[in-house]
């Protein structure tokens, strides 16, 4: 005989069903955020176990990285896009935290980021934030900071004027746009560390660059960068 509370979550999933983050499916476990098929599909790079990767090819010349990731490959009306349009504009943090959780694993399973002592989230402008009500970089670092057991550094890192979407702009205007917009509020704390740098998408690598130069304004800084998408083959 079924019992009871198999009977009330067959009549709960029927009423509210609980559907894949990706595709929309309802065959997946109660607690799961995608479904299996999904879950096989997520493009992964494996760019952390390779030095001279193209993530950290588009900094060459540019900023000294000791190491750079992408977990994902972005293409448009691809799963990943869907996924983090769901994150940034539809407010699931959950998904963001769970694909942090799989960037995590990726960076821990390589041995090029083994030595990391701070996580930190790409700020967005505070009023941006307000707006949104999330950092979608800080949920994404919540995901990896519980599989690395790496803190994430909040607030001392900051952006200090809003800057216009990089979206339609060409590299040089989206390097003018972004430059001179971080601060950092205690540089004490960040000498001598080994950092990671963390947002959702990169293109040219502009903000990241911006906010990195900022961070190692610090003495004796090591910079490391990730990301969850990239579009770069």
């Amino acid at each position: 005989m079924q019992s009871l509370s198999s009977i009330l979550s067959d009549t709960l999933h029927l009423f509210y069903p609980h559907v894949c983050t990706g595709c929309g499916s309802d065959l997946l476990q109660r607690d799961n955020l995608l479904c299996l098929k999904c879950i096989t599909n997520l493009p992964h790079t494996n760019f952390a176990q390779h030095a001279g990767n193209p993530i950290e090819k588009i900094f060459w010349g540019r900023i000294p990285l000791a190491a750079a990731h992408s977990e994902f490959y972005f293409s448009k009306d691809s799963l990943i896009q869907e996924l983090i349009h769901q994150l940034k504009y539809k407010g699931n943090q959950a998904i963001g935290r769970y694909l942090g959780q799989l960037m995590g694993k990726s960076l821990l399973d390589s041995n090029r980021f083994q030595k990391i002592d701070y996580l930190i989230p790409l700020p967005l402008f505070p009023d941006k934030e307000r707006k949104r009500g999330f950092n979608q970089a800080a949920v994404i670092c919540d995901g990896m900071s519980g599989i690395m057991n790496v803190p994430v550094l909040l607030n001392n890192v900051n952006r200090r004027r809003f800057t216009e979407t990089q979206t339609k702009k060409h590299r040089t205007e989206r390097w003018e746009n972004v430059a001179d917009s971080f601060m950092i509020m205690d540089k004490s704390t960040l000498q001598g560390k080994s950092v990671l740098l963390v947002d959702d998408v990169i293109t040219t690598g502009a903000t990241m660059e911006a906010c990195g130069q900022t961070i190692m304004e610090a003495a004796n800084v090591q910079l490391n960068l990730a990301t969850l998408a990239t579009a770069t083959k």
